[in-house]
């Protein structure tokens, strides 16, 4: 049935229908629409022109199907109309060709059709005639005649109609006119004519502007610049043997190929008979083709050459001789088809899917055909592989249909690769294959399966909750979905309670967990159903029957029923002394709730007063003697039986039996009164001896360790004195004097000491009598040095600052000149100066020294003279010498052995000892202690160490 249907508009539109018998539409529409359109610009109303509604374009999927790669067309759905994609240029796209058109199909689905389109492109006036140089050279003899012609380029305008190219015109027309010859093909010549005899003295050379215009609105024209060079003498111009020459060649032609000879004379002489061959085809691909031999006229093949791009080709040749004057000719090459392109198959529309339950005769996918051959080479046939339930069904214009031909089960076969091949009748044929991959989706038909029939499990008492106990397994034959398994307990009730209390289960895993912890001793098995059910619409499910079987664990230990053990009383089983071997004394009984090996008893003897005296039956719990029971035996007998299962590990209780081995009661009575005894508190009272002593043993350490450590200190501390360069603070303050008249040195002296560690570079320089006291401290000694008083002659002896010598008599202490504590005494070595350095002060000593002269400081200033200081009356003679030891009368050179002493008197009676070394010394002296030797560093850490001692 044919529709024909004229719709007036700008455009021209026309629709034919078909219906056929596969239950798709075909029909046809066309537009015509100008070249260079906007993007986005409508073409036409497709929805109307084919009489769809939009929801039909919509719920179809509408789409174009074209067989090229450019789409230059798009359809908007929502609109229902077509709409320009890409710029089209006629040019590019159809070239010289008229018509100019684009074909497509637009598909729909849901039933499957498709409708032809087809859009004709009108041309635009969008291209200026061109030249394919901008500037040529002809050399012209000056005898050339009136009416000499000379060919020229022709322009080329790649619009058609009205736009193409129209006229030409020649500036300016003084020598030559320009004359057009049409020819057969539509196409001018372009003649240039001479007018007027040229010549070459008046002017050599002339320049002359070609315009090519074209009929289009606006008006485009294009130009070419003429370069003539007047020449001497050539006036036979060359002539060729045919206007037209015609050859044909074989597309795919190897390189190098002669196409064609063609052949040109000249009736001149000499070099102006020469011939010079060349092709004239301009913005063509002849050039890039063919080329020709500018001596013998061959036309050679350069380039490939295909059929289905170009059937035929027109070549201009030239002839040209050494004079310039030329002829021209035409070639025209036929192409000839061969069998080089294989049929291409497009995919118009495809199913990826399709259910397994779909009916016969389902359209799977759509395709078409097209091989660019021609005749019997382009001549194609479509077919499937067997045994495949899907067949080709063809249409008109190549154009199949897959269709499915039988039943589909996808637990069978899931998937399909289904391959067209399609073949020419071209020799030899050429083919081509696709291969369509065919997903089968599922439909729940398939119910779960268990892996057996029943499941039966084990798991022992005492479990933790939530333990896995194991897992049932069911499989779906289906697929996604519909496969996807769910496990669900089934309700029901063991002994009164819902089965979910004892167990639950994984609705994925199939994981059975135990929900409570079970004991065997009150269940011993049961039993419950498990549902497994698939995920499908209607859901499809089966059922299995499981049972838990409980395994007796040994969690309960024996349990003594005799004798009774009770907390207030003790129960004591009597023995008469009369008792022969193997009497029995009195039986343990005892009972085990497990069962099994876990429930099998043994009796052992753990410990007894006299183990010589009983035994326990091993398996019975009988206690028996095992010897005659003699007056030696105590009466009071304890005996400790413990009571094991055989479980792994094995569980045990003791009990405490208490025998009385007499003849009567009160004997049993008396011996029993003070028989238990408070254990917990003998325990109590280790643990608090055991604590008492690890604290007193903590006190100890600790006390230790800070004793240690206050030592070390202080120890320390005495180095860090002894080593230091720091002066150290002196005992009593500076200018200290009595003003009482009882002390030792009654002027004032200043005293520079210079030490270094080395004492035989040390100098000491002795002034006379100042205003100020110098105390000089030895850096490398803890001691104090003394103010001293000496004649300056001792400085003046050349080895005094350089040699250590002896002491003198010079150098001795009287009792009032003694440093240390007063009221001591010494022995006649004193004086003769072979006793013992002296002491240093005590810290007690120098503590009063200090604080007496720090209080007396302020009042002792009012008081004094030049160089002195006055103390109060407080400091009696008798408190100088028997409360404040005098430090101030000696003075200790540390590296030497001698004691400077600053006491006149002193110094005389030494010089009286001098004379008489034989005599003894005076009363006073005999009386007191001899004086210590002053303490030297060497002797400081002995006595150091001794205190610490």
């Amino acid at each position: 049935m044919e529709i024909f249907l004229d719709i007036k508009m700008t455009r021209q539109v026309t629709l034919f229908i078909f219906v056929l018998s596969l239950g798709f539409v075909l029909g046809q529409v066309s537009y015509s629409i100008p070249e260079e359109m906007a993007k986005g610009s409508l073409i036409g109303n497709i929805a109307h022109d084919l009489g769809l509604q939009i929801k039909r374009l919509t719920s179809g999927k509408a789409r174009i199907f074209t067989r090229d790669s450019d789409e230059y067309v798009e359809l908007n759905r929502e609109r229902g109309v077509l709409l320009v994609k890409e710029r089209i240029d006629r040019e590019a796209l159809c070239k010289k060709t008229t018509p100019c058109a684009l074909h497509f199909e637009i598909i729909l689905e849901n039933p499957m059709e498709f409708y032809s389109v087809a859009i004709q492109i009108t041309d635009i006036n969008d291209n200026a005639p061109t030249f394919e140089k901008d500037k040529i050279h002809f050399k012209i003899s000056e005898s050339a005649v009136i009416g000499a012609k000379f060919s020229l380029e022709r322009a080329v305008d790649l619009d058609v109609g009205i736009n193409d190219l129209k006229s030409y015109t020649l500036k300016p027309t003084d020598n030559f006119a320009l004359k057009l010859h049409n020819n057969p093909d539509g196409n001018k010549n372009v003649e240039m004519v001479l007018q007027k005899p040229l010549d070459r003295e008046k002017q050599e050379q002339i320049n002359l502007v070609l315009t090519a215009v074209d009929g289009g609105e606006p008006q485009m024209s294009g130009t070419m610049l003429i370069v003539i060079t007047v020449l001497d003498i050539n006036d036979n111009a060359p002539v060729f043997t045919q206007q037209i020459y015609k050859a044909t060649v074989t597309e795919n032609s190897s390189k190098g190929t002669v196409v064609a000879v063609v052949s040109a004379s000249d009736a001149d002489e000499g070099p102006n008979s020469k011939i010079t061959y060349s092709i004239r085809n301009t913005l063509d691909d002849v050039r890039r083709t063919f080329k020709i031999n500018e001596e013998n006229g061959e036309v050679i093949l350069i380039g490939n050459i295909d059929f289905e791009e170009s059937r035929i080709y027109q070549i201009h040749l030239l002839a040209s001789d050494e004079g310039g004057l030329t002829d021209s000719c035409k070639l025209i090459v036929d192409v000839q088809d061969t069998n080089d392109n294989i049929p291409e198959i497009h995919i118009m529309s495809k199913s990826t899917i399709i259910s397994e339950d779909a009916s016969i005769n389902t359209v799977v996918t759509m395709i078409s055909v097209e091989d660019k051959d021609s005749s019997q080479n382009g001549n194609i046939k479509c077919y499937t592989q067997e045994n495949m339930p899907f067949s080709l069904k063809s249409s008109k214009n190549y154009f199949y249909s897959l269709v499915s031909d039988s039943e589909l089960d996808r637990e069978m076969a899931s998937e399909y690769n289904i391959t067209v091949t399609c073949s020419d009748e071209g020799v030899p044929s050429l083919s081509s294959s696709v291969t369509l991959t065919l997903q089968i989706s599922d439909v729940n038909d398939n119910a779960p399966v268990f892996e057996r029939s029943s499941y039966e499990a084990y798991i022992v008492e005492n479990n933790t909750p939530g333990l896995s106990i194991f897992t049932v397994k069911a499989t779906d034959a289906d697929w996604n979905q519909n496969a996807r398994v769910s496990y669900i307990l089934e309700d029901s009730s063991v002994n009164g309670v819902p089965v979910s209390s004892y167990v639950s289960i994984s609705a994925d895993s199939g994981v059975i967990h135990a929900v409570r912890s079970f004991d065997y001793e009150q269940i011993k098995d049961f039993q419950f159903h498990i549902k497994a059910q698939d995920g499908g619409s209607p859901p499809l499910s089966s059922n299995v029957s499981v049972k838990i079987l409980i395994q007796d664990q040994n969690d309960n230990p024996p349990q003594v029923l005799y004798p009774v053990q009770t907390g207030g009383s003790v129960v004591a089983e009597m023995v008469p002394r009369s008792a022969d071997v193997g009497y029995l004394v009195t039986k343990v009984v005892a009972v085990d709730v497990d069962s099994g090996q876990n429930a099998w008893l043994s009796y052992k003897l753990q410990k007894a007063t006299d183990r010589a005296l009983f035994e326990v039956g091993s398996q019975n719990g009988e206690i028996r003697t095992i010897r005659q029971v003699t007056d030696k035996d105590a009466v009071k007998q304890r005996l400790t039986v413990i009571v094991e299962d055989n479980g792994q590990p094995s569980r045990s209780a003791t009990v405490i039996v208490n025998v009385a081995v007499a003849d009567s009661f009160p004997e049993v009575l008396s011996e029993f009164t003070d028989f238990p005894h408070d254990k917990e508190y003998n325990d109590n009272l280790t643990f608090y001896l055991v604590l008492a002593l690890a604290v007193v043993s903590f006190l100890f350490i600790t006390c230790l360790v800070v004793i240690i450590s206050v030592k070390i200190y202080r120890w320390r501390q005495s180095r860090i004195l002894y080593h230091s360069n720091l002066p150290v603070i002196p005992y009593y303050p500076p200018r200290y004097s009595d003003t009482l008249g009882t002390g030792t040195l009654p002027h004032v002296y200043n005293y520079e000491v210079c030490r270094t560690t080395d004492s035989r570079k040390s100098d000491n320089k002795f002034g006379g009598a100042g205003g100020q006291n110098v105390l000089i401290m030895d850096p490398s000694s803890t001691g104090t040095m003394q103010r001293i008083q000496s004649e300056k002659s001792i400085l003046d002896e050349p080895d005094s600052p350089l040699e250590q010598k002896p002491p003198n008599n010079d150098w001795r202490f009287t009792q009032g000149q003694r440093p240390g504590p007063s009221g001591a005494t010494g022995g006649p070595e004193v004086a003769m100066g072979t006793g013992p350095w002296p002491q240093p002060p005590t810290e007690a000593e120098q503590l009063q020294a200090l604080m007496a002269a720090a209080n007396e400081v302020s009042e002792a200033t009012a008081t004094l003279g030049p160089g002195t200081m006055g103390l109060s009356t407080r400091y009696s003679p008798q408190f100088t010498l028997q409360h404040v030891p005098d430090y101030r009368q000696n003075v200790y050179i540390p590296g030497s052995t001698a004691t400077l002493t600053s006491n006149p008197q002193q110094q005389q009676a030494t010089a009286q000892q001098a004379t008489q070394q034989a005599l003894p010394p005076p009363q006073a002296s005999a009386q007191a202690e001899p004086p210590k030797a002053a303490q030297t560093p060497a002797s400081k850490k002995k006595s150091t160490k001794k205190e610490k001692k």
